[in-house]
């Protein structure tokens, strides 16, 4: 089981490094459906996993001077996110305290995953049709990031499809640039909702050896994903990412299945 669980990492770390979404939101709902972790730990390891793969992109993207991040908004929107994050994992441990079990919280989660999925996928396909737009105070770019890192932490994905919807409507970015500035994103809010996990979750539940093999899938995912991601162009970029959407969409309606049915 262990190997399957790197090779889910592995994968969705490449996916994410391509796409810009991180991977949690392939690794999440996958994990979740195999049934055979808490969903917090599960939350956990998936925000491990995701945080070294956007580490890795961003600094090397930065190092190797081929960063597309636009830093002047890209600040304010990680700043947010990551405070978002901290409020997001809050609400999800209040919303988990409501349930009898963690596998209605999952569920919840699965169901809120599954519409956002779908919104994404329905905007990506009519995406050139749709009217943007280009914020650029510093104040609503901090209100849009707490809002991305709130809902993405709760959700548990680290950022993913929501914030290149995101980047594509409010600052009219092209495929690659806000797949990029959406790493960055994603490496704050992940980074502070992983700290919070280290107090708040019981760690004597993950296996070291797990968790250090899914962080090193996450960062030999991101060498291979940003690898790829420079021999291909935008349009195969934009199939891959609704490709994975309409998978994503189908295992979230199983794992809220599988949940409800524990």
């Amino acid at each position: 089981m262990y190997i399957l669980f790197f090779i889910i990492s592995f994968s969705a770390s490449i996916i994410g490094a391509i796409c810009g979404i991180g991977g949690g939101i392939i690794i999440k709902p996958v994990m979740d459906a195999f049934g055979v972790l808490d969903v917090s730990v599960i939350n956990f390891l998936s925000g491990c996993t995701v945080l070294s793969m956007t580490t890795y992109s961003v600094c090397k993207s930065l190092l190797a001077k081929d960063s597309s991040i636009n830093m002047k908004l890209g600040t304010p929107l990680a700043i947010g996110a990551a405070v978002g994050g901290l409020a997001g994992k809050e609400l999800f441990s209040y919303v988990a305290s409501l349930f009898e079990t963690a596998n209605t919280a999952g569920a919840v989660q699965a169901f809120i995953l599954m519409l956002i999925t779908l919104g994404t996928l329905l905007y990506t396909i009519k995406k050139n049709s749709i009217a943007t737009h280009k914020v650029t105070n510093l104040f609503a770019c901090l209100i849009i990031g707490i809002m991305l890192g709130g809902l993405s932490s709760f959700l548990g994905i680290g950022g993913g499809p929501i914030n290149l919807v995101v980047l594509y409507f409010f600052f009219t970015m092209g495929t690659k640039e806000a797949a990029q500035n959406s790493l960055y994103i994603i490496l704050f809010s992940q980074g502070t909702s992983t700290i919070r996990s280290l107090f708040t979750t019981d760690l004597t539940q993950i296996s070291v050896f797990l968790l250090a093999g899914m962080i090193l899938c996450g960062i030999l995912g991101g060498i291979f994903g940003r690898k790829i991601n420079k021999k291909i162009n935008e349009a195969m970029v934009d199939k891959l990412f609704i490709g994975l959407m309409i998978v994503i969409i189908f295992i979230n309606i199983y794992n809220i299945y599988h949940f409800l049915s524990i």
